[in-house]
């Protein structure tokens, strides 16, 4: 088996970001929700630099990326690292390529002296919370998360 490659992607990364972030939609079943540009997606992680993408690569084939970015802990007085989206293509499953993002994600978090790493995940999704209860994750069970979006967030701006 090659050893897999987690490199911090690039704009030229773009088309394959997209390409990512629609086949997670698809996994998901939220593909309708896609919304997505290469051209918002160029803007925010590479003019405003809003979030980062980790790529993951096998013998120089892209099998899957992450996309995180900072958020702060007023508990912990320092910042965590928060990942929105992880995904490895399906032919690439169960090479351990999952934990190795996490893995890498971990390393950043250290390095930076973050105090965590969070994310979220759907409550259909077995296999991922498998996965993240066999790592040593602990699902936040007290916790609601709240979201507000499009108009409803326009009209609370007003």
């Amino acid at each position: 088996m090659a050893s897999p490659v987690y490199r911090t992607a690039d704009e030229s990364d773009i088309h394959l970001i997209l390409k990512f972030i629609k086949a997670l939609a698809d996994y998901e079943k939220m593909s309708d929700q896609v919304v997505a540009t290469e051209e918002l997606l160029r803007e925010w992680l590479f003019v405003q630099k809003k979030a980062e993408v980790l790529i993951g690569e096998e013998n120089g084939v892209p099998f899957g990326f992450a996309l995180f970015f900072h958020n702060f802990s007023t508990f912990l007085g320092r910042a965590g690292i928060y990942l929105e989206d992880l995904y490895v293509l399906p032919n690439y499953r169960g090479k351990g390529y999952g934990k190795g993002f996490l893995r890498e994600l971990a390393r950043i978090a250290v390095e930076r002296k973050c105090g965590r790493l969070e994310w979220w995940c759907l409550d259909w999704n077995k296999p991922s919370i498998d996965f993240y209860l066999s790592i040593g994750a602990q699902p936040m069970s007290d916790w609601t998360v709240y979201r507000i979006t499009g108009d409803t967030l326009t009209d609370l701006a007003k």
